[in-house]
Formats: C-alpha cells, sequence, structure tokens
C-alpha cells in the first residue's frame, strides 16, 4: 500500500479518514491520464473531420470515460478480478472524477476564443488543450482527496492493491 492511502480495512468507514495530497495527486494524474487519452484522441478526431464543437465535445467525452475506466480496468483486471467485478470497481473509483474533469476541460476549451476552430496544426488548439488540462487537474485534485478520504474514489481501486 502507498503511504498515505486509505487503509483497506477502514475503506466503507463513514468517517472521513486522513489523506495526504500526494495521495490525491496520485488518484489525480491516474484519471488525468485516461481523461486525456480520450479527450485529446476526441478533439482531434473531431477537428479532423470537421465536425461540430458539440459533437467533437461529446466525442472527447465518451473516449475520456472509456479509456479512463479502461486504464482502471487493466490494473484491476492484473489483481484477479473477474471482469464484471472490475467494470463496478473502475465506475465506482472514476466516475465522479472523470464527470469533473470532463466538465472542467470542455468549458475551458469552448471558453476560449477561436480554439474549436483554429485547426490541429495551431498553438492555440493545443495551448487550449494543455490548460484546459491543467485546470481540470487542479479543480479534481481536493475532490478526489476528500473521495478518498471517505474509502470512495481511487481508494477502492487501492483495496485491490
Amino acid at each position: 500500500m502507498q503511504h498515505g492511502a486509505v487503509h483497506p480495512q477502514r475503506q466503507h468507514d463513514s468517517r472521513p479518514q486522513r489523506v495526504s495530497w500526494a495521495t490525491a495527486r496520485q488518484a489525480t494524474l491516474h484519471c488525468l491520464t485516461g481523461c486525456a487519452i480520450g479527450e485529446v484522441l476526441g478533439m482531434v478526431i473531431g477537428t479532423w473531420l470537421g465536425l461540430g464543437d458539440v459533437t467533437t465535445v461529446a466525442l472527447a467525452v465518451v473516449l475520456a470515460f472509456v479509456f479512463g475506466y479502461a486504464l482502471t480496468m487493466r490494473g484491476v483486471l492484473r489483481s484477479g478480478l473477474s471482469f464484471r467485478a472490475a467494470v463496478r470497481v473502475a465506475l465506482a473509483a472514476d466516475t465522479v472524477s472523470i464527470l469533473v474533469m470532463e466538465i472542467v476541460d470542455n468549458a475551458v476549451v469552448l471558453g476560449v476564443p477561436g480554439a474549436m476552430e483554429a485547426g490541429l496544426a495551431s498553438a492555440l488548439f493545443w495551448g487550449s488543450l494543455t490548460v484546459a488540462l491543467a485546470v481540470a487537474f487542479v479543480v479534481t485534485l481536493p475532490i478526489n482527496r476528500a473521495l478518498v478520504s471517505r474509502g470512495r474514489g481511487h481508494a477502492v481501486v487501492h483495496a485491490m492493491h
């Protein structure tokens, strides 16, 4: 178990446990990895195909959830869980974090004038996407800390290790 992680026996205890910012950062970086892969891929595909903003954002959100859940499932499947159990763990571990990240990063990208229309070769496109993901990380970090302190979010995954 990693330093600062919630002890598995306390996972379902209703009292919040002390969780380090390092543990919260690790959980948030894990979530950001899956979100970023899906988000960037969705934005690139949508921009490349000339899809509208709503369609591009919807594609990016769907792919962020797919990649976010897949990364978590990969790890917990290795611990010996069945596919069905791994899906339940991924849903419990990542849904809130991915949802918050997606709301924040897409709001930031959509809020940058011209970012969605800038094109794949544009610094505005890539810069706004980078800033959006960074802002999403900062917003999601304290949320993940609160979730893990209550035995939720990535505390569920830590209990698998």
